[in-house]
């Protein structure tokens, strides 16, 4: 516990699994050993910027190397303000070619392709449903590739519904249990990694995915909390649900080294697990599901404060009945991180849907440096619902900066630049046709005038040599 100033104390607590908090105890016998969970601290002198700069390096360090985060590929997920887990090739075909349209490289079909109508507590065979799909999920993955995106699909690989055709027919020493019976959350049983069988099951599904459906993307989600633990093949039940942890790890190296172009999103109810564990295998990961495209900006702009700008994906979901100012907004979100296209694009209609392929387009020519620049807060980390805010990342001697204002009362804002070096020249880059905002600047700071609330732009800082 340190003294930081003001009276104020700073205490730091690291810590492993331990009996109090998680239930975890083990019982080594003679010539055992047990290693605890891997964690990193670091000190420096500088603020809380130059902090999370050293854990972006560090995180970056520590990953997996792969081709997705230094091509940061654009996104379509049907899901978000969309089809919301209710796919069928009719709904499919006008978004992939809307998807196509725009600029997009993936098309991932969310959940519900495996059951003709609810789905929730009968998951785990992960089949295609004839219903949705009458001629073929097959044909419609298709149909992606021949728009030149890379197909993809949902998954929840470690759950099986109560009600699934296999949950009656598999034994329990399949499944996560607790004093001799199944562990049940949210209708759904947990299936145990430490068990073979149920990672030969896995990678079964896997392998049907890719190579007989041809998909290239994986949407891995993960929905339940199943609590403290399993008692199988443990001495406590933290001490199984590390095990799980540790297995399950050890099956997506596997994976990951058996199809190395495969990508696989790290989802959890849009933002759950998020930890290096797992975002140093998985190259993206889904921050939020959050439906209001302003509040999304609000969690957009600290991103990059927990996981790399390279693998932070943002929904940006323009609505079928919005405004110019809305579909800006929602591909500002987005274009300082990765692009998780959405919403009904094929019913985003004339210029609005000009706006969304002109954003795409900007965001190509400068993606390549988001996995080599430092994410900065000139305005400090922003909360939810702030009036004004603003994220960005220097590279070098350029500034991507993305500013937003929410609902303030006050037309006019102010970013400081000064910490990063003298300002030589500034250029709105997105969009380029503008009529409701204006910007000038002197060598330290960005002046910016905004007409009206729910407005987002985008900009390079150019910084003197």
């Amino acid at each position: 516990m340190t003294d930081i100033g003001k009276g104020n104390l700073l205490a730091i607590r690291l810590s492993g699994p331990e009996e109090l908090d998680n239930h975890w105890w083990k019982n080594l016998k003679v010539g055992e050993s047990f290693t605890t969970v891997t964690a990193a601290f670091g000190q420096l002198h500088g603020d809380y910027e130059d902090a999370i700069g050293e854990m972006t390096k560090y995180r970056r360090l520590i990953r997996r190397d792969n081709e997705d985060d230094k091509k940061l590929a654009v996104i379509f997920n049907d899901y978000m303000n969309g089809l919301a887990g209710n796919p069928t090739t009719d709904t499919e075909i006008p978004l992939i070619d809307a998807a196509n349209k725009v600029g997009c490289e993936y098309f991932v079909i969310d959940c519900g392709w495996y059951a003709p109508g609810y789905w929730w507590d009968s998951v785990g065979e992960w089949k295609p449903s004839a219903e949705r799909f009458p001629d073929g999920i097959e044909k419609l993955i298709q149909y992606i590739r021949n728009k030149d995106m890379i197909p993809g699909l949902w998954l929840e690989i470690e759950v099986v519904g109560i009600n699934s055709p296999l949950a009656d027919r598999l034994p329990d020493s399949w499944f996560f249990t607790r004093h001799g019976k199944r562990v049940i959350d949210a209708d759904r049983y947990h299936l145990d990694f430490t068990n073979p069988e149920v990672q030969d099951f896995a990678n079964g599904v896997v392998k049907r995915l890719v190579e007989e459906y041809g998909v290239g993307y994986i949407k891995m989600d993960y929905n339940i909390t199943t609590g403290i633990g399993t008692e199988q093949n443990a001495d406590s039940f933290g001490d199984g649900l590390l095990n799980h942890n540790r297995a399950y790890l050890d099956w997506l190296d596997a994976i990951f080294a058996k199809y190395p172009d495969l990508v696989i999103e790290n989802c959890g109810s849009g933002g759950m697990r998020h930890d290096y564990a797992m975002l140093e295998r998985h190259s993206i990961q889904s921050m939020t599901d959050q439906t209001d495209y302003v509040r999304n900006g609000n969690i957009a702009a600290v991103g990059a404060s927990v996981v790399t700008p390279e693998q932070c994906a943002i929904w940006s979901y323009p609505l079928q009945d919005g405004d110019d100012e809305e579909v800006i907004f929602n591909m500002v979100n987005s274009m300082l991180l990765r692009i998780h296209q959405s919403g009904y694009l094929n019913k985003v209609k004339g210029h609005r849907l000009e706006l969304v392929t002109e954003g795409i387009k900007t965001y190509k020519t400068y993606r390549h440096q988001i996995s080599t620049g430092l994410p900065i807060w000139p305005s400090g980390l922003s909360q939810l619902d702030d009036p004004w805010f603003s994220y960005g990342f220097k590279n070098k001697n350029e500034i991507y900066l993305a500013v937003w204002r929410g609902i303030s009362q006050d037309d006019n804002y102010t970013v400081p630049l000064v910490k990063y070096g003298k300002i030589e020249r500034v250029e709105q880059i997105y969009p380029q046709v503008d009529t409701n905002t204006s910007f000038d600047f002197d060598d330290e700071t960005l002046s910016l005038s905004f007409s009206k609330n729910k407005v987002a732009r985008l900009y390079r800082v150019g910084l003197e040599k």
